[in-house]
């Protein structure tokens, strides 16, 4: 049999650019390959003949290809009105089939992509009567109507793999490439391509300047429609947590953007989106650390660009879990809906170093992108300089927004109701701690200013994993204290569990007494030594056997609102491990589910009410290098649009006394709420 060519469909209305693009696209794909390109327009049977094309387009040109055979078809005499000549297309290597109805549905099961463009109707217009003139134009409603009643019966836009946002000036073909390259289904086809990618090396350049950390985000970031601010923001108290705070945004040739919902992987890079089905650890595994990248051996480790952003609980589904949110369909097609995980690729990005006290700033280069890089490097250096200096831990008064009134998704009785079925659950023997969460909600006036809010909680109680992430109207403020998980570039393993959580109080004395009591407390100690042992297992999985060890065990640490119980387990990652599988296998941490971890989730499934979202996800960095840095989505404001949302709950076993763990969520909700001028509602 015939080898069968690549079938690639370029789809989409009358004058968005459809031609020019596939004769672009025809043309890079033609330095390693052959290619034969076919135009629908050249087998219309006349103006009224979209669905007759789309017909004789299938029989005739696709069906054949799709064997590996030579497609026989009739041209259509547009001079004439009638058929004309007999032509052939052959099935080269790739075959690139463009026109309106290129992609129907009928047709989309024999292609392997489908490239759709989008274009605003009035720049339609002028694009397709200034190429056909006169022509078209008596022509162009008639055509028009056929389009439209196509496409009610039929949404190619929705089914296809890449999407092209195409204004005036056309489409880049080089970006529609690369989205096409990164699809898994032509992972081999275009294996070129997909090596071109990795011709990158990474810039790196100390700056003697350490800027206060809130100007840097303002002047730089503030305006991005995509932004991340990873801020270690009590350095002063922890240093060895976080040596250095990051800040990046999807801007720059690199830049890239990414949204998980439901198995599908959305990948947006400037005005080309592809659509990746599959799950999310298989898409993250296609995209991290492939990519060689050394830096100047002075600068700071850990991250080397990369995807920075969050991966929101419901992600339990892939591993091992059950899917608990909305409808499938309702998730993918309410954008007011979180995604299950949102990142941004960072081409270039801002790392403050909190021990030498110096800025560095990070950008990738390759071939045709060095002027960028260095251009970038020296603006960002120039601006660095004017900032003022950093001076301390993060100081003024906070500027909390008036009037916001959260509302419990559980009432108080409610959820005392579920720790008395959580420890039925335990008495059975289903479970041996069950981590019961709740939400409170609130709706804002109006829209909250994402920053001034993440600031006036930062103030209030900084911490080492605090972050900004800004993902349209999207915006998740966190000031977690807790690691879920550290994979350094050399393989090293360390989670960091909390459990156990006291208020802090005025009186030093007092305060100290609570400490005290803390690190006694042999409940707490038993929570926490039962997660110690689900993530011994969790970090088993990939570790070098001998590796693991328990390197800290229910220590004490401060915060500015709580005084919290860690414990820290280190190991090696196996050679050759897939790195997005071992952060699947602790995913989700299990300081938020209990343990056993599988069977604990179902039961958390049957007494929460409605999905976590983004809270008990995580939040970090995938670098370049293989490293990863992730905390636990605790202690955290989701904001979309004017909705917003907070996360809290606590540990239940055996021994839990009710009331003493409805003061424990109330407790962890202080510091957030204290932030935003509101009270934990009765």
């Amino acid at each position: 049999m015939p080898a069968r060519p690549v079938l690639i469909a370029v789809d989409g209305l009358s004058g968005s650019g459809k031609t020019t693009l596939a004769v672009e696209l025809a043309a890079l794909l033609r330095v390693h390959r052959t290619v034969s390109l076919f135009h629908l327009e050249d087998i219309y049977p006349g103006w009224h003949g979209l669905a007759g094309g789309q017909r004789r387009y299938l029989e005739t040109v696709l069906r054949p290809l799709a064997d590996g055979e030579t497609a026989r078809w009739t041209a259509w005499d547009w001079n004439k009105d009638d058929d004309g000549a007999s032509r052939t297309t052959e099935p080269a290597d790739v075959v690139l089939l463009e026109g309106v109805g290129a992609a129907h549905a009928a047709a989309r099961g024999l292609l392997d992509a489908v490239v759709w463009l989008h274009a605003p109707s009035v720049d339609r217009r002028i694009r397709a009567l200034s190429r056909d003139g006169a022509t078209y134009e008596p022509f162009w409603d008639i055509w028009a109507a056929q389009e439209e009643a196509w496409l009610a019966g039929d949404d190619v836009a929705a089914a296809a793999d890449v999407v092209v946002e195409s204004g005036p000036a056309g489409s880049a073909p080089e970006q529609v490439l690369a989205a096409l390259a990164s699809l898994p289904a032509l992972e081999h086809a275009l294996a070129p391509e997909r090596a071109a990618r990795e011709g990158v090396r990474l810039l790196a350049e100390r700056v003697d300047a350490y800027p206060d950390a809130e100007s840097t985000y303002r002047r730089l970031y503030s305006g991005s429609v995509r932004s991340v601010w990873l801020d270690s923001s009590n350095v002063h108290e922890a240093a060895d947590r976080n040596r250095v705070s990051i800040m990046a945004d999807d801007g720059g040739s690199f830049g890239q953007w990414a949204e998980h919902r439901s198995g599908t992987t959305l990948v947006g890079q400037h005005n080309t989106t592809a659509r990746i089905s599959g799950g999310f650890f298989r898409w993250l595994d296609s995209v991290w650390g492939h990519r060689p990248a050394t830096a100047s051996e002075d600068a700071p480790g850990g991250f080397a660009l990369g995807w920075l952003g969050y991966l929101g609980y419901e992600l339990k589904r892939e591993t091992g879990g059950k899917d608990t949110g909305a409808p499938v369909q309702d998730r993918l097609q309410d954008n007011r809906t979180a995604p299950d995980a949102a990142l941004l690729f960072a081409g270039r990005a801002v790392l403050l170093d909190h021990v030498r006290q110096c800025t560095w700033l990070l950008a990738l280069a390759g071939p045709s992108h060095t002027g960028e890089a260095a251009e970038w490097i020296a603006g960002t250096a120039a601006v660095i300089g004017t900032l003022p200096k950093a001076s301390g831990p993060p100081r003024g008064q906070a500027r909390p927004p008036a009037g916001l009134v959260f509302q419990p998704r559980d009432s108080r009785e409610a959820y005392l109701a579920k720790i008395l079925e959580a420890q039925a659950e335990i008495g059975e023997g289903n479970t041996y701690e069950v981590c019961l969460t709740t939400q409170l909600h609130a709706t804002a006036a109006e829209p909250l200013d994402p920053l001034d809010t993440y600031l006036a909680l930062r103030r209030r109680n900084p911490a080492p994993f605090a972050s900004l992430l800004r993902f349209g109207t999207l915006t998740v403020a966190s000031t977690s204290p807790e690691r879920f998980l550290s994979i350094a570039a050399d393989g090293g393993l360390r989670a960091e569990p909390i459990k156990g959580t006291r208020r802090r109080l005025a009186d030093p004395d007092a305060d100290a007494a609570v400490v005290q009591e803390l690190a006694g407390s042999v409940k707490d100690r038993a929570e926490n030594i039962m997660i110690v042992d689900l993530l011994r297992n969790d970090l088993s999985h990939f570790a070098i056997p001998g590796s693991l060890q328990v390197s800290r065990l229910c220590a004490i640490e401060s915060y500015a609102t709580v005084h919290q119980m860690v414990s820290t387990i280190d190991a090696q990652l196996l050679p050759g491990a897939v790195r997005a599988e071992a952060v699947a296998a602790a995913f989700p941490a299990g300081s938020m589910t209990g343990a056993p971890k599988i069977s604990t989730m179902d039961i958390l499934d049957r007494l929460e009410t409605g999905p976590r979202g983004v809270y008990s996800g995580a939040v970090g960095y995938f670098s370049l290098d293989g490293a990863a840095d992730l905390s636990v989505v605790i202690r955290t404001l989701v904001m979309d649009g004017n909705r917003l949302s907070l996360g809290v709950g606590g540990a239940i076993t055996a021994d839990s006394v009710p009331d003493d763990e409805w003061d424990e969520v109330r407790t962890k909700a202080f510091g957030v709420l204290s932030a935003l001028g509101a009270v934990f509602p009765d």
